[in-house]
């Protein structure tokens, strides 16, 4: 393996990390309410608030990390990732009470917020012609992370206590870090499409394709927060009630994310032979009408109706990042990748007071299912509004393109 391969290699499996640390509280609370209701108490709904700044900073942190990139390198700033993201989640795990718990996870949040607009700038920049490709496979790492946060959480938790749950994958987070560091600094820049130039791509497009992605990404993050977020508890209520089953509940949430990040791969293989449009649009008209049939269906019809969804919320997370790659220069990419996540994380740090919130007011999940549908139907407008050119395959026609017409 390559230099180049195995610093992007680590890129994507701190992918994995991100995305795992943020969901271990979504099923450790389940353990929490069990095995130290007098230190934590036994509500769902409270002990799933207290991510709520943990969510917060990792939104509003990631704002300035285009420029702080600048200042101090993105090596370094990915190395401030391992460590930092990986002690706070251990420091979770010894918390003595909810006070020092929401603080810990705050910490981890703050770190975490890095990652996205400083490791995904830099995948593009590596991945050349086949940006699709490179951005859907570094979405099934992060959604591998999903995926397995519910299932080996819940494991640990019912073998060896909650706690663990936190301690083991801060552990392994920050000896990734130490291989971080042990690779030689390198330069992936020069790599960015085989060195052809960024086209001139119309004003008028540029500006219709950032306002979509924009105007999405309050929704999509909101949505894949809280969906990701509720569905431990969604296959409890519905699948696995007793206490007992708390194994299986991970089990089954495992296979509904993970069927989601697989297909993350299959959108980045498609992104690189069809518009993004093409994509998107069948993505959009899948979301509403599953969470509908989420919030009413009981039984095992519940496990394939999520996979179903998460394929459709995770392949749009493809999309979007590979929106940005498509009509913004290298030079921006970093910056606008910093607006776009600190947008969508702002409305991911409101997914976890709204499920705790709205499933306290109802007694099950119906209620937030049906919020969330609302949130399928705007992203349905978003792609439809998203431009359709064929220069996004060969940009060497945007040289000659005139402002998109109305579609």
């Amino acid at each position: 393996m390559s230099p180049a391969s195995r610093q992007i290699a680590l890129i994507n499996v701190s992918h994995t990390f991100t995305h795992y640390s943020l969901l271990i509280l979504a099923t450790a609370c389940l353990g929490m309410v069990v095995q130290e209701p007098g230190r934590f108490g036994i509500e769902y709904g409270p002990i799933l608030a207290l991510g709520t700044a943990m969510f917060v900073l990792y939104g509003a942190l990631s704002l300035p990390m285009g420029w702080l990139a600048e200042r101090f390198g993105r090596r370094g700033m990915m190395a401030t990732y391992f460590f930092g993201a990986g002690g706070a989640m251990a420091l979770a795990g010894l918390a003595d009470g909810p006070w020092t718990l929401g603080a810990a996870l705050a910490v981890m949040g703050a770190f975490s917020a890095i990652y996205h607009p400083i490791g995904t700038a830099m995948l593009v920049e590596a991945a050349g012609e086949k940006v699709g490709r490179a951005v859907g496979l570094n979405g099934v790492f992060g959604n591998v992370g999903v995926a397995l946060a519910p299932v080996v959480t819940a494991a640990i938790a019912a073998g060896i206590g909650w706690r663990w749950g936190f301690i083991l994958p801060g552990l392994a987070c920050m000896s990734v870090g130490v291989l971080w560091l042990r690779e030689a600094p390198l330069d992936l820049s020069g790599r960015v499409g085989g060195g052809k130039p960024f086209p001139a791509i119309p004003a008028a497009v540029v500006r219709r394709a950032v306002t979509v992605l924009l105007a999405i990404a309050l929704g999509s993050g909101f949505v894949f927060n809280a969906f990701t977020l509720l569905l431990p508890k969604l296959m409890q209520e519905r699948l696995a009630t007793s206490p007992d089953l708390l194994p299986v509940v991970g089990v089954l949430a495992f296979g509904a994310t993970l069927f989601g990040g697989v297909t993350q791969f299959t959108v980045g293989r498609l992104l690189d032979r069809t518009t993004l449009k093409r994509v998107f649009v069948p993505l959009a008209l899948v979301q509403m009408p599953a969470m509908l049939a989420l919030a009413f269906m009981d039984g095992w019809v519940v496990l394939p109706l999520s996979a179903l969804l998460a394929a459709a919320i995770f392949g749009q997370v493809t999309v979007n990042e590979t929106m940005t790659a498509r009509y913004v220069a290298p030079a921006l990419r970093a910056k606008l990748y910093s607006i776009r996540f600190f947008i969508g994380f702002l409305g991911a740090a409101a997914a976890s007071p709204m499920v705790g919130t709205l499933y306290d007011l109802s007694g099950n999940m119906a209620l937030p299912l049906l919020v969330l549908s609302v949130f399928g139907g705007l992203t349905l407008v978003c792609a439809l509004f998203f431009p359709d050119r064929e220069e996004e395959l060969r940009p060497e026609l945007w040289a000659r393109a005139s402002p998109a017409p109305a579609e």
